[in-house]
């Protein structure tokens, strides 16, 4: 016998759901076994501890650092830590000079680098360009250091120069700092700093060339956005090299016009213009066209991180000033193992009330309720340990709270849908019936009350303070898993159990038991005072006597006519 159409529609849902979390499932064991993940959510900063890094801003002399710079500074960390992939990170300032850096666990190389860069962008032109050591020719063929520069060299100007291009930068005695600097000593990646309408020696890089570069004639802050990519021939072919793109806005656009048509005509090391960042040259490209659109591209040694990375800083804003490492440690959890523990024993016990109340109010038909909630948290724990290994995602004590609440919201959805099946059943319709009439009824009130709840977890997650957000994620996540559960486990198991003889036959235990209801629909939404099973016997019983009762009185009223008219005929005799 073919199976009904219900019962296809249920184990196809079912299937689809099984397919579903053998995909979760398959993905985070081949992220364990090839990969960095771990069978356990990462945890954040309160429950688990982490690095604390101290920034302390380096500013030209006789300059201060105010506090809007500072707080335009947390902003542009805190977004290269999330496009790095790390959450429930803090960022705060100490006093009106540094900032502190707390990030959970122990974070790795490229996300310390996102952090301490300042990214700094920078662009000027190049006067100088030479080899990156300190080192000269005598007559003799013999390589020897050059001679500390002297103090009494010509370090001004003999004329001013008229743009950034211009010699006259280059003094006697900056012409010998240039000689005496070697790119070795500065490979420990200190930043050199200048003055922005001064002229700077630094190195590439790589450390392979030094140069002596003009003032900056176009700042990084005038960078509206940037991102990577392969880069592309004349012709549109990948060249399978990783660049950055950058979009300059008007004022840049314009100052970037006017640099790339002066040097357009220069010769030499003067056609080339410098890309500084945090006071190394990432890029010294020639000039071979005019770039008016205000859309260059940067290219070198990078690699698809690479790129990433300075594109992300780049896009992100480049920071009011330079900043140097002041101290970096390990920091112990402001929570930590008592409090998860205590956040999860308060999970089980309101899972165990749940049980408990189900069981009670709906008989063995809670056990759908029970399993239903297993296989919700068995989706949220693989979706969010996939979480966190591929975005970085940490579980908070506020993400642990929102899974606590979750509970009660997704008990909700199955209590709706098998009251609108009780009142289908209280309409006189057959179980499989009730239940395909009763989801109908119960998909609107559970779809517009799991919107409500998602779109406050979203207002939440983007107006609320860091600490809260991990609350609004899981609070948001476990309400799209309801809907899923409820839509591809609870109603699929539910057609299935319609077909059993237990449900179907209305038994006592079910919870779907027509007479144990009691109420009668009457149809026009009016229903009447049900009553008891008790008071229906009484009825009965009422009825039996009030019959017995009428048949008693026919009985002697028929015997009183009989007897009156034996009375008349015995009269008529006597006469």
């Amino acid at each position: 016998m073919a199976k009904s159409t219900p019962t296809r529609k249920a184990w196809r849902s079912l299937s689809w759901l099984g397919a579903i979390v053998v995909v979760l499932l398959g993905a985070l064991t081949a992220g364990v076994i090839w990969s960095n993940a771990t069978w356990l959510p990462k945890l954040a900063l309160d429950l688990q501890g982490g690095t604390q890094i101290i920034l302390a801003p380096q500013v030209e002399n006789g300059q201060s650092v105010e506090q809007q710079q500072l707080d335009q500074a947390v902003s542009i960390i805190r977004q290269r830590i999330d496009a790095a992939g790390v959450s429930e990170s803090e960022i705060s300032t100490e006093g009106s000079q540094n900032i502190v850096v707390s990030i959970p666990g122990t974070p790795d190389k490229q996300t310390l680098d996102r952090i301490k860069a300042s990214a700094k962008l920078d662009f000027r032109p190049v006067l100088v360009a030479g080899g990156p050591t300190n080192e000269v020719v005598g007559a003799d063929g013999k390589s020897t250091p050059a001679p500390t520069p002297d103090p009494g060299l010509q370090s001004t100007p003999s004329t001013s120069p008229t743009n950034g291009s211009d010699l006259a930068y280059v003094t006697p005695a900056l012409q010998a700092q240039f000689d005496a600097f070697s790119c070795k000593s500065d490979a420990a990646g200190s930043t050199n700093v200048a003055p922005a309408n001064k002229p700077l020696i630094t190195c590439d890089d790589a450390g392979t060339v030094k140069y002596i570069l003009g003032p900056v004639e176009v700042k990084g802050q005038d960078i509206s956005d940037a991102n990577s990519g392969l880069v592309q021939s004349s012709s549109g072919v990948s060249t399978g090299q990783w660049g950055v793109n950058i979009i300059f806005n008007a004022e840049g656009t314009k100052a970037f016009a006017d640099v790339t048509t002066r040097l357009n005509g220069l010769q030499g090391a003067q056609n080339q213009f410098a890309i500084v960042l945090d006071g190394k040259v990432i890029s010294a490209p020639t000039t071979n066209a005019v770039i008016t659109d205000g859309r260059p591209q940067i290219t070198g040694n990078f690699t698809q991180d690479t790129a990433k990375t300075l594109a992300d800083q780049l896009k992100f804003g480049a920071l009011p000033f330079s900043f140097q490492v002041q101290s970096q440690d390990t920091i112990s959890a402001t929570l930590g193992t008592t409090q998860l523990l205590a956040g999860l024993i308060a999970g089980l016990i309101g899972l165990i009330l749940v049980a408990i109340y189900t069981l009670f109010q709906y008989r063995l038909l809670g056990l759908v309720t029970i399993a239903s909630l297993v296989v919700a948290a068995t989706l949220t724990y693989l979706s969010i340990s996939l979480f966190s290994w591929h975005y970085g995602y940490r579980l908070s004590l506020a993400g642990v709270a929102g899974l606590i609440v979750a509970i009660g919201f997704t008990a909700d959805s199955f209590i709706v849908y098998f009251e609108r099946i009780r009142d289908e059943l209280r309409d006189g319709r057959g179980l499989e019936s009730a239940v395909e009439a009763g989801w109908k009824r119960a998909q609107r009130t559970i779809y517009a009350s799991k919107a409500t709840n998602l779109l406050a977890a979203i207002v939440l997650y983007v107006l609320a303070a860091a600490n809260v957000k991990g609350f609004a994620f899981t609070l948001g996540l476990t309400t799209i898993i309801d809907v899923i559960v409820v839509l591809l486990f609870t109603h699929p198991t539910l057609q299935l159990l319609a077909k059993t003889k237990f449900f179907n036959s209305g038994n006592a235990w079910s919870g779907l038991d027509p007479q144990a209801l009691g109420a009668v629909y009457r149809g026009a939404a009016q229903f009447r005072k049900p009553a008891t099973v008790s008071a229906a016997k009484a009825a009965t019983a009422g009825k039996e006597a009030a019959r017995r009762q009428t048949i008693a009185e026919r009985k002697a009223a028929e015997l009183a006519s009989a007897s009156s008219s034996s009375d008349s005929k015995s009269g008529g005799k006597d006469s």
